[in-house]
């Protein structure tokens, strides 16, 4: 089973593997899902800069995947990480820190 790419980028939520905290939300097109496939490390899609994007290639902070889930509309999925460093670009453990309610 594989993610409906037809409408465009599937919504991507990556979880911590070991404390099940969520660490960000991005967006995956059908290449960025192969390479995350076949190397067993996150691939996005960067919407504000139209390519690829190794999560980590440049500040260290891989994400290992230890699973991926598909859910039941396949157009979002969930995947289960060992970061090696924060995911936010803020230095931040996960980019949800913000309190709103």
């Amino acid at each position: 089973m594989k993610p409906d790419f037809s409408k465009g980028l599937v919504t991507t939520v990556v979880v911590d593997n070991q404390t099940k905290d969520v660490l960000m939300v991005a967006w995956m097109n059908e290449e960025s899902y192969q390479k995350t496939l076949e190397t067993k490390e996150t691939w996005f899609w960067s919407r504000s800069r139209k390519e690829l994007w190794h999560k980590g290639a440049t500040s260290g902070n891989l994400q290992q995947v230890t699973e991926i889930y598909l859910d039941c509309d396949q157009d979002t999925l969930l995947i289960y990480v060992n970061p090696k460093g924060p995911a936010c670009h803020t230095g931040k453990r996960t980019c949800f820190f913000n309190k709103v309610l």
